[in-house]
C-alpha cells in the first residue's frame, strides 16, 4: 500500500529571526528590575498555562510515505482543561489553577473525586470559565492573582523580614488576556507591587 511507520506531527511554532537578540534584551530587562528593586529569588514567579487532555492517544501510526503532516488517534483531543502551575525562582512550587470548561462550578471535579481533600487542602483552585472554552479569562486570571500569587508573595515577603511594599516579580508569557489593556490596568489598581515581566512572543 506504500504505507510506513510515522511519528504524529504538528505545526511547529518558529522562534523569530532575531529571537537572540529579544532573549538578550529580555534577560537585561528583568536583571535591572531586579537589580534596582532587589528583588530575591523567593519573589519572583514565573506562571505558565498547560491543556491537560482526559483521553491521551499514541504518538504513533500508519500512513502513505512521505506523507509531511501526521496525527494520530487523540493527538487532536479537546475533551481537556487548562492547568495553571506556578513557581518560583527559588524552587517554590505555587498551589496550582485548573480551568474547567462550564457556566459553574458543576463542571469542575466533584469534591467526591479521588485526592479532592487533598487537592484543596494543598490550596490548589478549581474554577470553571464561565465561556465555551476551558482557556484562561480575565475573570479566571484575577482569581489566579487574587487567590494564588499575591498571598504568596504577601506570605514570603512576611517569612522574608521584607516591608509589604517590597516589590515581586510575576513573569508570563504573551497570551491575549495577559497582554490586554484591561488586565494590565486591574493589575495596576490591584496589585502595584507586583512588576509582570513578559516573556518575548514565540520565546516560550
Amino acid at each position: 500500500m506504500g504505507w510506513s511507520e510515522h511519528r504524529a506531527t504538528k505545526a511547529a511554532q518558529k522562534l523569530p529571526a532575531n529571537h537572540k537578540e529579544v532573549l538578550r534584551g529580555a534577560h537585561l530587562r528583568e536583571a535591572h528590575v531586579i537589580h534596582d528593586y532587589n528583588i530575591p529569588a523567593a519573589l519572583r514567579v514565573n506562571t505558565d498555562q498547560t491543556q491537560i487532555t482526559y483521553q491521551h492517544g499514541t504518538n504513533r501510526t500508519w500512513n502513505e510515505s512521505g506523507a509531511k503532516q501526521v496525527s494520530t488517534v487523540g493527538q487532536e483531543e479537546k475533551q481537556a482543561f487548562t492547568l495553571v502551575p506556578s513557581i518560583s525562582a527559588s524552587g517554590v512550587l505555587l498551589p496550582m489553577q485548573a480551568v474547567f470548561v462550564g457556566k459553574t462550578t458543576a463542571s469542575c471535579p466533584s469534591p467526591k473525586a479521588a485526592a479532592y481533600d487533598e487537592a484543596i487542602r494543598l490550596g490548589f483552585k478549581m474554577v470553571p470559565s464561565k465561556t465555551g472554552t476551558y482557556w484562561s479569562t480575565q475573570a479566571t486570571m484575577e482569581s489566579l492573582v487574587d487567590e494564588i500569587i499575591a498571598p504568596y508573595f504577601d506570605q514570603t515577603k512576611k517569612d522574608l523580614g521584607l516591608a509589604a511594599d517590597q516589590h515581586s516579580i510575576w513573569k508570563i508569557d504573551c497570551w491575549l488576556v495577559h497582554k490586554s489593556a484591561e488586565f494590565r490596568a486591574w493589575m495596576k489598581a490591584n496589585h502595584p507591587t507586583i512588576i509582570i515581566i513578559f516573556i518575548p512572543g514565540g520565546c516560550t
